[in-house]
């Protein structure tokens, strides 16, 4: 009688597929990010970022420290009572594990909508927390 191979056993084998894609997973919290800003959500655009106060934001000459601080600059910035937040793009995203948990985002962003669109480059610093893939650095030019 031949034995079976337990699956499990394949599973863990060199070179069988990981249903897990760390890119995937990291490029699916971008997509959520615009999908929220799309609709007007800050808060839900901010659930890519890592809750915490060592998470860093950086654009121009201004260093912000902590979720709570990005998210009220994200608020005064966009959401002012009248003030449309415009319509959000990603492009040209290049996602690289740097290891299992943490990789580097480069990409483009751009605002329409606005009555001076906007446009630059990111590079974001992404971590996998319990809660997922977080971003806890972001350092965006115009």
């Amino acid at each position: 009688m031949k034995k079976a191979v337990p699956f499990l056993i394949l599973l863990a084998s060199p070179g069988f597929p990981s249903a897990a894609d760390p890119k995937a997973d990291v490029r699916k919290v971008l997509d959520d990010q615009v999908v929220a800003w799309n609709k007007g959500d800050v808060e839900g655009y901010m659930k890519g970022y890592w809750q915490s106060d060592d998470m860093t934001f950086y654009s121009g000459a201004t260093a912000t420290k902590g979720w709570k601080p990005t998210l009220e600059r994200y608020k005064k910035n966009y959401t002012v009572a009248g003030k449309k937040m415009g319509t959000l793009e990603f492009a040209e995203v290049e996602v690289t594990m740097l290891a299992d948990d943490s990789a580097v985002v480069l990409g483009k962003w751009k605002l329409t909508g606005l009555d001076e669109p906007a446009s630059g480059l990111f590079t974001l610093i992404v971590k996998k927390k319990p809660e997922g893939w977080r971003i806890v650095h972001d350092h965006t030019s115009k």
